[in-house]
């Protein structure tokens, strides 16, 4: 999909809506737009549906009564995914919600930097998803240069001081504890000093990851401001 500027907002590809969520944007209750379309392939992806971009079934004429009615309500609306950054549409949605009086929150996994860089003056918050260090980055995945690209997303997201949140979703049947605590030692490398570790939940529904005393004490030693969720 092809960045195409003054792409109107109907061209959006929703793969989900989600009036109310107060997990989605910490502290705030915002509505949520699944947006489809993602070329990474994460064997534990939790939104494997929205990975293909099929237009069709949600349009987002039909979203901006539902939302536009709540906007006394809601305190912002947050772009999740599949990979929002990608689908040429949104920052016409971004700036007609802004418009509207709302705040603005993305979800990304800065699968590309430049959409990103193009992205962050309409955001107030991000939530930038963290899989692992570089070096292993690329096997979890499968897309050669995802590196480079998640490495410069988050240089970018320091830079433009905007509010944001650094997360892993873990699990040790894709990161084993080692690997973690290496994504650790990069992360405070970048300086990085506050971090959310999710417990990740294998999608055949095996238990969701523990991270015991001796881990977390091990992180925390990393990067101070480490937090579990």
């Amino acid at each position: 999909m092809t960045l195409a500027a003054g792409t109107a907002a109907e061209a959006l590809a929703i793969g989900g809506f989600e009036p109310f969520s107060t997990q989605d944007w910490p502290g705030r209750l915002a509505a949520v737009v699944f947006v489809q379309g993602c070329p990474w392939r994460c064997s534990y992806c939790h939104n494997p549906g929205l990975q293909a971009s099929r237009r069709g079934g949600w349009a987002w004429s039909d979203l901006r009564p539902r939302w536009r009615a709540r906007t006394g309500l809601l305190d912002g609306m947050v772009f999740s995914g599949g990979e929002p950054t990608l689908d040429p549409a949104l920052p016409a949605a971004l700036d007609e919600v802004r418009a509207a009086g709302l705040a603005t929150g993305l979800h990304t996994a800065g699968v590309s930097a430049a959409r990103l860089r193009a992205l962050l003056p309409r955001l107030d918050w991000v939530a930038l998803d963290i899989k692992a260090a570089p070096a292993r980055l690329a096997a979890l995945t499968g897309a050669p240069g995802s590196a480079r690209e998640s490495t410069q997303a988050l240089q970018l997201l320091l830079a433009a001081g905007i509010d944001h949140e650094l997360r892993t979703t873990w699990h040790e049947r894709w990161l084993p504890a080692q690997a973690l605590l290496d994504l650790a030692d990069w992360l405070a490398a970048q300086g990085i000093r506050r971090w959310v570790v999710q417990a990740g939940r294998p999608p055949d529904g095996a238990p969701a990851a523990v991270a015991g005393p001796a881990l977390r004490q091990a992180l925390a030693e990393r990067v101070p401001g480490v937090s579990f969720r």
